[in-house]
């Protein structure tokens, strides 16, 4: 551990500068500090950091709500090409948006603010570039050729944003396009899914389920990069990764789990909880909650509706008691894990455990 005198003596022999050192012991405090301010077993997150973010992002929407009420009266009362007027509203929308971003995110840096930004930025890249490619007459016949152009140019739109802004939600917006564009590509070449719950399961017809799989699992790649290069979680790396997290996990967890719950039979039950305690295993070392329970909720969601039975309500029980067990151990839990695999992982580039 290096310490304040070894600074100075650095300093002093000219092997770093005053700002250097400045710099370098900032960043060790705030590394530890990250860590060491939660609570046990804790994990950072933050959706905005007092009630003038929220009175803010108030005042965006009730603005948003405004441009588009204004333009909407404009196409109703006077006669104008409906493609062109979308595209100049979306286009003066997407720049009025970026250049509120420059204050409010880049100098203020302020989180929910950025959030509602980066939302309102992806809607009129969608809306423009879909009043420009998309062909209605076209969607209507069940014919989606004409829009993975512009769901395309609107995920390399919030890409140039999020090298801009760098706002973590913009990561997750991006990872739902990719999601809707692989999904809106497999539908235009083979056929419309016939049920929703064809979109997870397996054993369905269509490919659906295993788009989805391949989409989460890049997603959930991509997430773990992000982790990897910070595992202490004082970065906006790591937050990155918390909102991929979230998007992975119902696309990779779900789509093995439902289709065993699908299934009718005790087996396929107790195969399923197998499955999810090898997920929550991933989740403790990797110190992720928003992964399980991103996971979970959106299985327990689908286990009372598209999946409704007894076996469902089972298996929403069973999975009630276990969060909680593990909401209660986590840090336990993980401790003793780490120490299984200390000569199998990079422990180094995973968080501590306390």
């Amino acid at each position: 551990m290096i310490t304040a005198e070894d600074l100075r003596a650095a300093v002093g022999s000219g092997l770093l500068s005053e700002a250097q050192a400045a710099a370098l012991k900032s960043l060790a405090d705030s590394r530890r500090g990250a860590r060491d301010d939660l609570a046990e077993g804790d994990e950072p997150f933050e959706l905005f950091k007092g009630f003038n973010e929220i009175f803010i992002v108030v005042g965006l929407g009730i603005l948003a709500m405004g441009w588009f009420a204004v333009n909407a009266a404009t196409m109703a009362t006077e006669i104008v090409n409906y493609q062109t007027q979308a595209m100049w509203a979306t286009g003066i929308g997407a720049g009025v948006v970026w250049l509120l971003s420059e204050y409010f995110i880049r100098r203020r840096r302020m989180v929910a603010p950025a959030i509602f930004l980066s939302i309102l930025f992806a809607v009129c890249a969608v809306a423009g570039f879909s009043a420009r490619f998309a062909e209605p007459f076209m969607v209507a016949q069940k014919d989606l050729s004409s829009i993975p152009l512009g769901l395309g140019l609107s995920i390399a739109a919030l890409a140039i944003y999020w090298m801009r802004f760098k706002v973590p939600f913009a990561m997750a917006l991006m990872a739902l396009g990719v999601f809707a564009l692989a999904l809106i590509i497999t539908v235009d070449t083979s056929g419309p899914l016939a049920e929703f719950g064809d979109l997870f399961l397996l054993s369905a017809s269509g490919p659906f389920a295993w788009v989805t799989l391949l989409v989460g699992l890049g997603v959930f790649t991509v997430a773990m990069i992000f982790d990897l290069s910070d595992p202490h979680r004082v970065t906006r790396r790591s937050a990155q990764g918390f909102w991929l997290h979230v998007v992975a996990a119902p696309a990779l967890v779900n789509t093995v789990a439902l289709t065993l719950l699908a299934k009718e039979g005790a087996g396929s039950q107790a195969l399923l909880l197998a499955v999810l305690l090898g997920f929550a295993l991933i989740a403790i070392v990797i110190d992720r909650r928003s992964f399980l329970i991103a996971a979970i909720g959106y299985i327990v969601a689908l286990a009372g509706t598209v999946f409704d039975g007894d076996g469902a309500a089972v298996t929403t029980l069973l999975l009630g008691i276990f969060l909680v067990a593990l909401g209660a151990f986590w840090s336990r839990i993980r401790a003793v894990l780490l120490s299984f695999f200390s000569g199998v992982l990079p422990l180094h580039r995973l968080p501590p455990s306390h």
